[in-house]
């Protein structure tokens, strides 16, 4: 059985609000609203668990009653760290489960279906697979006072979800955490197993500031 754990932790600080970002409105539905049903979208049988700050999951009932909002899924009380919050995810998953579970980004409410379905079908076979796309700005590395041009093809954007391995991913959660966990790939990483690329989609952007929800309206539109 496959899995995703949908990770919403976002105060909204960058945003400028006082309501946390996942649950801004765009196309008159919240942000977290739109990327739990594009996840249905892609799977029926998909088993969700959204982990949540405690002190955000009222708000987010009331929501869900107030939008009718069905999708189904479980809830996780968020952690320290996103490391800390996958954890708890990943424990509403049985021990001895098997099959792909997805690590994916509360504000990021357009990935595709195609790269959804890639990221879980490659992961079958490799275990550990993100999407990324390339980079299209020209990349400066800041070096003190000074600073170079480095080619850009040497590098890609990373997005989610960040598909696993269930027992893979359960057992890289068992290290001690470090600030080098800058997401889920990192943790696996340095278990020890080796990162599969796919490509993803420019339009999965994940919406942190005023701006970006802007292109989100357009993208709905």
């Amino acid at each position: 059985m496959d899995y995703v754990i949908i990770v919403a932790g976002g105060k909204g600080l960058r945003m400028g609000s006082d309501i946390p970002k996942q649950f801004l409105p765009i196309g008159g539905k919240p942000v977290l609203m739109r990327t739990l049903e594009r996840f249905r979208e892609y799977s029926p049988t998909l088993q969700i668990i959204l982990v949540l700050p405690k002190a955000q999951q009222e708000y987010w009932e009331k929501l869900c009653q107030k939008h009718n909002f069905t999708v189904a899924y479980q809830l996780a009380d968020g952690g320290e760290t996103r490391f800390h919050s996958v954890q708890h995810g990943l424990a509403l998953i049985q021990d001895d489960a098997e099959g792909v579970v997805g690590v994916h980004d509360g504000v990021r409410p357009f990935p595709s279906i195609d790269v959804i379905r890639r990221c879980y079908e490659t992961a079958r076979e490799k275990k550990a697979v993100i999407p990324v796309i390339p980079v299209v700005e020209t990349v400066r590395h800041l070096k003190g006072e000074t600073s170079e041009t480095v080619p850009r093809n040497d590098y890609r954007l990373v997005q989610t979800p960040q598909c696993f391995d269930i027992q893979l991913l359960k057992a890289a959660n068992r290290q001690p955490y470090n600030d080098g966990f800058t997401d889920d790939a990192s943790v696996v990483e340095s278990y020890g197993h080796a990162i599969t690329l796919v490509e993803g989609n420019r339009e999965n952007i994940k919406i942190t500031t005023p701006y970006d929800l802007k292109i989100a309206e357009v993208l709905i539109g």
